[in-house]
């Protein structure tokens, strides 16, 4: 337990940010054992020295913050030097040097990120829209997506979606059985929106659905895992991809954000030739 790193995760706001920096921070150190301790809208020196007061009596206590005021910011960094605690603030420079290069004074103001603007709403108007047009519902209204997902059943096409809609884009997505599965407006007119196909490997496939059968205790349709099957549909799926144009994106070895990132790119490269 000695050896285990306490990771105190600080923030003036909801701590996502923080959340996030962390999980790329750690996934560069493959040997590490490490516990979080996380502290949400934190705002003042007494909410501070407690934690302080906490992390002190861990051996191994590291602490990360995004806090924007800048006299609360430095009572955190002065009582974590003078209790000998490494502690790192994620923002302070970055807002410090934007605020030079725009020439402006930031606001400092905690949860800035999280004001009710019109990229908020258009945002929630997304996520709605992607729950409503999840599976292939609602198919008659595909043409009002901003991105299509197709794919074979599990190859991460509703996370997938749910992502890329917090993200803001108005996504459905189509299981993709076999071509005559798809809508009529969707192979009458395949540019309709960005569309794009999601395939994985077989193997991992099978796995997949599999696991998905157990946890419903469904032991019938032995031909939905059947790997075989699956070889066929996976080869399936990549013709009717090719045979309409559709960029394809192999998810066997990539997270949901990484899927995401990969699309919202070729969403821009759509975005560019429709112009």
């Amino acid at each position: 337990m000695s050896n285990t790193y306490q990771i105190y995760l600080i923030s003036d706001s909801t701590g996502e940010t923080l959340d996030r920096i962390f999980l790329a921070l750690k996934a560069q150190f493959l040997n590490i054992e490490y516990k979080v301790h996380s502290y949400s809208f934190t705002r003042t020196e007494n909410q501070i020295l407690k934690i302080l007061e906490d992390a002190k009596k861990n051996p191994n206590s590291i602490i990360l913050y995004t806090i924007v005021d800048n006299s609360l910011a430095k009572y955190l960094a002065n009582v974590s030097d003078d209790k000998n605690i490494p502690c790192f603030g994620v923002l302070g420079n970055l807002i410090l040097n934007f605020s030079k290069i725009l020439n402006q004074k930031a606001t400092h103001e905690p949860s800035g990120q999280h004001i009710l603007n019109e990229e908020y709403y258009d945002r929630i108007e997304a996520i709605q829209f992607t729950m409503n047009h999840d599976d292939g519902n609602l198919i008659d209204e595909v043409h009002k997506s901003d991105i299509i997902l197709v794919g074979v059943s599990r190859t991460s096409k509703t996370p997938t979606s749910i992502y890329l809609a917090n993200k803001g884009f108005k996504t459905s997505n189509i299981p993709l059985v076999n071509e005559n599965s798809l809508p009529v407006s969707l192979k009458k007119n395949p540019k309709i929106s960005c569309v794009i196909g999601l395939s994985t490997e077989p193997e991992r496939l099978a796995d997949l659905r599999k696991n998905r059968m157990n946890s419903l205790r469904e032991t019938q349709n032995i031909q939905y895992t059947d790997l075989e099957n699956i070889k066929k549909e996976v080869l399936d799926a990549k013709k009717t991809f090719k045979k309409y144009n559709w960029p394809l994106i192999d998810v066997t070895r990539k997270s949901v954000e990484e899927t995401a990132a990969s699309i919202i790119k070729i969403h821009e490269i759509y975005l560019n030739n429709a112009k």
